[in-house]
Formats: structure tokens, sequence, C-alpha cells
């Protein structure tokens, strides 16, 4: 069992910085994107919910084209990465090569380093600087700068050297042992936090469009940093949707935006609530090696809700299983994201208040979730279960 807090070797190449859709041969995924459009600019907000430490930029020549970051040559990031070493190789994919790098001043850093494959690159460039290049928060990876040189273009992003949350539930990291219940909802909450701030504190809002386990990194004290922005689009105040291509994960794509290309940051907290099922179960979104009636992670686990098999669903890997009251939070939550009807999804502030409050008036949000099941999609669960919504306010009036 993993613990908070304890650092799992000395030895930072064990680790790696991972994030999207291919895989390099030592187990990481990688930094991907592929379309984009216009800025960000910071509103004033209450859901300023974290800052970042010192900058990793200190000691670093006075020299910018942005007010936010650092302007690079070819011969600073050539430096950095040992002339793009394949032993650097963090990730690859499509859009190019990520490689880990140290700055002159000692920082770690990740370079992305872009294809320019039929303008492809230029348009991932573009979103991903325009998208976080002024965002600040605690629970996204931060840009630091970029690299514009001759046909080159590279950004640079803080480094987080402790995996990602695909890894530490499926993959490479399991080997330094399992995350605790504790552990994943601390991953998942921040997770929530950072989405709400590009929701709701910046304008435009940035929808991310592609949330899903191997785009959270993980840090040293166990912090959620959101990565991957290539995918992201931006929605101005008077927007309520965009329609666009629809690009993201199968498995974690909303049902709408699947069906009708229509985007809109309901589209986020669908694969939020898809993400949070993940953590709680420790199973796959898509896993075509379960049984046909568990391929799909949140058809499944409706069902098991909806036959009172909740306590069934929790990942076996855990040694320590969650409360009876910290389940039902966690499922319920995730249940309202993931809402067919995208008017029904909370917004992600909310996610995070319902996370965060230990006494959360679980019978309101048990209301609104049993009359969500009065839909074509839940109307089975009645059927099968004619006193289920009986039993469970009896239970949560007496814990």
């Amino acid at each position: 069992m993993y613990h908070l807090g304890i650092s799992k070797s000395s030895d930072p190449d064990n680790v790696s910085q991972c994030s999207s859709i291919y895989h390099h041969e030592r187990g990481c995924s990688s930094q991907s994107g592929e379309e984009g459009s216009s800025g960000t600019v910071r509103k004033h907000s209450s859901l300023s919910y974290g800052h970042v430490s010192a900058s990793p930029l200190i000691g670093l020549p006075e020299v910018s084209h942005l007010g936010w970051g650092h302007w690079f040559t070819l011969r600073d990031l050539e430096y950095a990465t040992s002339r793009f070493s394949a032993e650097n190789v963090l990730g690859e994919g499509g859009y190019g090569v990520v490689y880990k790098g140290r700055l002159i001043n000692g920082t770690e850093v990740a370079v992305k380093k872009l294809l320019n494959n039929l303008g492809q690159a230029e348009k991932e460039f573009r979103v991903e600087v325009e998208a976080i290049g002024h965002v600040r928060h605690k629970n996204l990876v931060r840009l630091l700068g970029y690299c514009i040189e001759g046909v080159h273009r590279m950004l640079v992003y803080e480094y987080v050297n402790n995996g990602n949350l695909e890894q530490w539930l499926h993959g490479a990291m399991r080997q330094y042992g399992n995350l605790t219940w504790e552990a994943r909802m601390k991953v998942i909450l921040g997770t929530a936090k950072a989405l709400a701030y590009l929701h709701e504190a910046i304008e435009p809002k940035v929808v991310h469009r592609d949330i899903k386990s191997s785009n959270i990194l993980i840090d040293d004290e166990f912090n959620a940093k959101v990565s991957d922005f290539g995918l992201a689009k931006l929605l101005g105040s008077g927007e309520s949707h965009i329609t666009t291509r629809v690009m993201g994960t199968f498995g974690y794509v909303a049902p709408e935006y699947a069906n009708t290309g229509l985007l809109n940051e309901k589209s986020d907290i669908y694969s939020f609530g898809v993400l949070l099922l993940e953590a709680v179960t420790g199973r796959d979104p898509v896993d075509y090696g379960r049984p046909a009636n568990e391929v799909n992670l949140v058809e499944w686990l409706k069902v098991m809700v909806g036959t009172r098999r909740a306590e069934e669903v929790v990942d076996p890997n855990l040694e320590v299983k969650p409360t009876t009251r910290a389940l039902k939070r966690a499922l319920l939550v995730a249940l309202r994201c993931v809402d067919p009807d995208s008017e029904k999804r909370p917004k992600m502030s909310q996610v995070v208040r319902m996370l965060e409050q230990d006494e959360y008036p679980f019978r309101e949000v048990l209301t609104n979730f049993l009359l969500q099941m009065l839909t074509i999609n839940y109307l089975f669960i009645c059927l099968i279960s004619p006193y289920y919504i009986l039993i469970i306010f009896y239970k949560i009036d007496k814990e």
C-alpha cells in the first residue's frame, strides 16, 4: 500500500512525465494534442483555488516575447536535453516528442518538441501557448516558456516526476504499491479544483477536452497536475457551446459531444465523472477483457448501484476500504457528473464543494440523483428494486 507523502525512490529516472495517448517503450505516455484557437485572460474570481511557488525561471536571462514566460533559444534547449538525447525521451506520438531537460539554473523541465506536420504542430503550439500561457494554478502543469526558431516549435513545462494516475492505477507505478483511498481522493479533488478554475475563474473559459487518467500527472506530495492542453478549446462569455470536430479519448467522451460535436464545459464534467469512477473501481473506462455487461464502466456502475451492490465496485487492490459514507459521496458525485442529460450535471465548483465537505447534505444530492433515475436510462432500476429509494434514505438518516 502506498501512503501520502512517502518518497518511493531516490532515482528520478525511475519515474517520468507522462500524459496522452501514445506510449513510449518505457511504459510512459506523452503530452499530445490536435487543434485549438484564441487566447486566455484571467478574470477576478473567488475560484483561485491555488497558487504556484517561486518561479523556476529565476536566474535565466531576461529575454522573453511574452510577459508570462520565457523565450528559449534552440541552443538553450539543446543544452538542457543533451542535444535531444534518446535517453531523455519521456514520450512520443504523432505530434512530436517530449524530453526531460535541465535548464542552466538547475530547474528540471519537460520539453515538448513539435513536429511540423502540415501545419498541425503550429496549431497545437498556438492552442497550448494561448490556452495556458497566462494560467497559474497549483493543480495545472505550468507552461514555463517556448521556443520559435526556424522550423522549430517547442514548449517547455514544469517537470512532474511521480508518474500519472493511469500508471498508478493500471501501469508501471503499481510496482511501488497501490494508491490509498485518501491519495486517490486527493488527486481527484485537485483535478476538480483545476477544472473549476479553467471553467469558472478565467475568461474566456478553457474546455480541456481530453480529461483522462493519463493526463493527470502526480507530484511527490500526490497533488494532481492536469496536463496536455493540445486539444483545448476556448469558450467566450457569450457562447453556450461551440461546434467542433469530435476529439478526445474513447470511454471518456460525453455522449452529446460524441453525437453532435457540440462542446462546452459539461463535456469536461462528464469526463471527470468517468475519471472519478476509474479511481474508485481501479477499472479502465472501457475494458473488452471483461464480461459483456462489464465492458463499459459507467453502465456497469449504474447497474451495480441500482441493484444495491455499490460496495462491490471498490477496487479490490485497496487494502483499506473507504467508509460507507466516503464511498457514497464519491459514487453520487460521479453519477451526477456522468448524467446523460448534460444540463443536470453540476458545475465543477459544486463538485469541489461536494468532495470537500464531510457533512455534505447527501439527502439533497440523492434526491436529485433519484429524480434523474426516472429517465429511460434508469427506469429498469426502479422496476428491479421497487423499495430501493426507501432503503437508501433510511441508511443515510441513520449513519
